[in-house]
């Protein structure tokens, strides 16, 4: 049976009153434009200026859109939503660090968690970005083709190291590990050595996952160039499908150095982009382990119908659906109340640490059509059911 995504009961039973009228008051600021550019200008400057406003961001859009400052933090959450069947993933989302001991950390905090998720059933992801474990602009050089001298080569070859160290642990640990994607100008070079580390790790089944982010209208033809490779080579393909984050970047650059954006035309030729891959991954199931990462209810009951067309089993361990935390509840919890393996992914770090996220959050709802619209219109819909039953 198809989940209703209608269905607020399911949706908003882990939130109490108090949450829902925040999850209201804060969907209502991000729906007014101008105040979201006000408040993230403002939040920077506060936060460059050593303001005091930890507190408040912490008790507003920190708390709804993160699990907390660290792992402990995010404990109660983690258990809370394990018990109505949704798994979480953990993703320390500090960002936009640029020295060496910086990118140690965070391999260390990879491997840790790696222990944590290993511990707890309702954690069957680890995750990590590129840039987490090396310099950007590093990444932009290696993809560019550009000579590396000789320290910027040693420096490349500590990255390949944290990226087979981390990989290392997911593999012997049996812990499945997701790589997110980043922009596209550095995105080759991570590109090759996710697949470098496909190759050594998931011969048996997929450990290691690469993110495809299908705005972009050139993924297509390499998904279907890695499967090739996949097939000749003798391994399996952990694939997380998103539409993508850095849209209004791509574009920006792409007129800024006069070559032709990376990004689809419109909105439906990403949807259309996004649904072909879904469908291509489904056709050859027994190559790819899918992590469908979308707020979309139509890519999502299409993935649902070909399941059901293809007699996949709704919690057959190839198939995972998932969205981020304080966002599309609907989705995610009538996914779990029907027995699909339903992903909440948890942003957590310190306050300071997650505002680049966070403020990313913020603009993302306020650009894509309808988004926010629809989170107020649920949130409004329960406020009225609570009411009445009240």
């Amino acid at each position: 049976m198809r989940p209703n995504f209608e269905n607020t009961a399911i949706a908003f039973e882990l939130k109490s009153d108090s949450q829902l009228e925040r999850a209201y008051f804060l969907f209502k600021m991000i729906s007014i434009e101008p105040l979201v550019k006000i408040g993230t200008a403002l939040t920077n400057v506060a936060i460059k200026a050593h303001l005091p406003v930890e507190g408040l961001i912490r008790t507003t859009v920190f708390d709804h859109f993160c699990g907390g400052v660290n792992e402990k933090d995010c404990l109660p959450i983690i258990d809370n939503m394990y018990g109505n069947g949704v798994y979480s993933v953990l993703d320390y989302s500090a960002e936009g660090k640029s020295v060496d001991n910086q990118f140690d950390f965070a391999m260390e905090k990879t491997l840790e968690i790696l222990d944590f998720v290993k511990e707890k059933d309702a954690l069957p992801f680890a995750v990590f970005k590129p840039t987490g474990f090396g310099r950007f602009k590093l990444f932009e050089k290696v993809t560019a083709g550009t000579k590396l001298t000789e320290e910027e080569q040693a420096e490349w070859g500590r990255i390949v190291n944290r990226f087979e160290k981390v990989c290392q642990k997911a593999h012997n640990l049996d812990v499945s590990l997701l790589i997110d994607a980043e922009e596209s100008w550095m995105q080759d070079a991570a590109d090759d050595l996710v697949l470098n580390m496909m190759r050594k790790y998931n011969k048996e089944k997929a450990v290691v996952f690469n993110t495809f982010q299908m705005y972009r209208w050139d993924r297509m033809g390499y998904i279907i160039k890695l499967h090739e490779t996949a097939k000749e080579e003798g391994f399996k393909i952990g694939a997380k499908v998103v539409r993508g984050a850095y849209m209004e970047k791509e574009n920006d650059r792409a007129d800024d150095k006069g070559y032709e954006s990376p990004i689809c035309k419109s909105k439906r030729l990403t949807d259309e982009n996004f649904d072909a891959a879904i469908d291509y991954m489904m056709e050859h199931l027994e190559y790819f382990t899918i992590f469908a990462g979308t707020h979309n209810e139509q890519s999502t009951l299409k993935l649902v119908d070909l399941m059901e067309e293809k007699q996949v089993s709704p919690d057959d361990s190839r198939i995972w659906f998932g969205q981020l935390f304080g966002m599309s509840d609907h989705i995610t919890y009538n996914l779990a109340a029907h027995g699909y393996s339903s992903v909440k992914y948890i942003p957590y770090g310190p306050v300071r640490d997650v505002m680049p996220y966070l403020i990313r959050r913020a603009e993302e709802n306020t650009s894509v059509a309808g988004q926010t619209s629809r989170e107020l219109t649920l949130i409004t819909k329960e406020r009225k059911r609570r009411k009445m039953e009240g």
